[in-house]
């Protein structure tokens, strides 16, 4: 199991899209990205807190969050329009540039033995701002934001909803 996110700008649209095989359940990795008390346990890097601010996790609802990092706060808002069992949809804003909003699509694919492959594509409003998200260094944050959900997986800590 590759435990580095495969992230990949599309050369013909502001595109970005990430790849990950967990040693989950759909369901669990959905949790994982719904859960307002699950998702400031691993989302981002290591040296990051996040305060979420409000957190209405179904199709329709919004969400937004501070992140604290290096003694900088910054926040982030969106709105989930779709929350499915195999899909998320939803937008995505850094409030320091309030003008650019990407549409995030998630998707989760078993591929049996207990694995779930994610992939996720996020749409910007232009090329600059998909190379700016690159640039960032985003993929530390997904990678070690990664590492501790599986962390939290193999502790049996997510649980999918319902019976």
């Amino acid at each position: 199991m590759s435990t580095a996110a495969r992230i990949e700008a599309d050369p013909n649209l502001p595109i970005i899209h990430l790849a990950r095989d967990f040693r989950a359940t759909a369901a669990q990795l959905v949790r994982a990205h719904t859960d307002p008390e699950i998702v400031p346990l691993w989302m981002g890097p290591d040296r990051r807190s996040m305060e979420i601010d409000y957190w209405d996790a179904r199709s329709g609802g919004s969400w937004r969050y501070v992140d604290r990092t290096d003694g900088v706060e910054l926040g982030f808002h969106g709105c989930f329009h779709e929350i499915s069992a195999q899909r998320i949809v939803q937008t995505f804003t850094f409030e320091g540039a309030p003008d650019g909003v990407a549409l995030e699509t998630m998707t989760f694919e078993d591929l049996g033995d207990g694995m779930t492959r994610l992939r996720a594509r996020s749409l910007c409003g232009s090329f600059e701002d998909r190379d700016a998200w690159l640039a960032s260094g985003m993929e530390v944050g997904v990678d070690q934001g990664y590492a501790a959900l599986d962390r939290l997986l193999a502790a049996g800590q997510i649980w999918p909803y319902g019976p």
